[in-house]
């Protein structure tokens, strides 16, 4: 990427980033908030390192990648000393060894079976994953995540797992124009958390609430959200390379 390129880059993260905090922090008062209890957190799914670095100098404390390969491609040129990187997208069973002691929470697991192996490579590593079980809030047959009616007996399974910690859920609703139909699913995914919260069971710290992401992430917020994952509206709209496999 050139440098008049970066440039350019970097100063719309600039305008975008004060517009996004203003937004959030607006969002968060409405709901009888305040913005520092909202988490943002960068979708940078094609975001060139060098971008991600300049978004970490200016404040950005949070990351999420959605692929394994991307992931490991930028890690070894990411300021990771200054922000915490967690993975925000679906995941394979046989992708999880190259996580393990890469990021600080997998947002996405939504079955015994990536449950078990990630217990099983965290003990091998002698440490603890934070994970955030996903939820099919919508019950589309095409997308992950685990049906709202399984959820308490799926979060009970995985909790006695060592090596993880539950530490909350993550959703992403269906694609609506309707925004009161958007913010039911939005309350559903909070009435879950409170609900689950309150059964104050053994390894299960429900903290994180994550969901909303660039065109909607203000009104999760008012739903009840405390992360919130924004990518184009921070960085632009994504440039798409082919996928690359491992």
């Amino acid at each position: 990427m050139t440098e008049k390129l970066l440039s350019e880059r970097f100063a719309d993260f600039e305008e975008n980033y004060k517009r996004i905090q203003e937004q959030i922090a607006e969002a968060a008062e409405g709901s009888g908030r305040k913005a520092a209890d909202i988490t943002l957190l960068a979708a940078t799914k094609t975001v060139p390192a060098e971008v991600i670095n300049h978004a970490i100098s200016m404040g950005l404390s949070h990351i999420g990648e959605n692929r394994v390969q991307e992931l490991l491609e930028k890690y070894p040129a990411l300021d990771r000393e200054h922000c915490d990187l967690q993975f925000i997208g679906q995941l394979q069973t046989n992708k999880i060894k190259y996580l393990i002691d890469k990021v600080s929470c997998i947002q996405s697991i939504d079955s015994m079976k990536l449950a078990t192996e990630l217990s099983r490579l965290c003990q091998k590593e002698a440490r603890r994953m934070d994970v955030l079980v996903e939820v099919n809030i919508g019950r589309e047959e095409n997308k992950g995540g685990v049906a709202p009616e399984a959820l308490i007996e799926f979060i009970d399974e995985i909790r006695l797992l060592p090596g993880i910690r539950v530490n909350g859920l993550m959703a992403v609703p269906p694609i609506c124009s309707d925004t009161k139909e958007l913010c039911r699913y939005f309350l559903g995914m909070k009435q879950y958390f409170v609900d689950i919260k309150g059964k104050s069971m053994d390894n299960v710290n429900m903290d994180c609430l994550s969901m909303g992401m660039s065109s909607d992430f203000a009104l999760a917020i008012s739903c009840g959200a405390t992360m919130v994952r924004v990518g184009s509206s921070l960085f632009g709209a994504r440039e798409y390379k082919p996928k690359l496999t491992l």
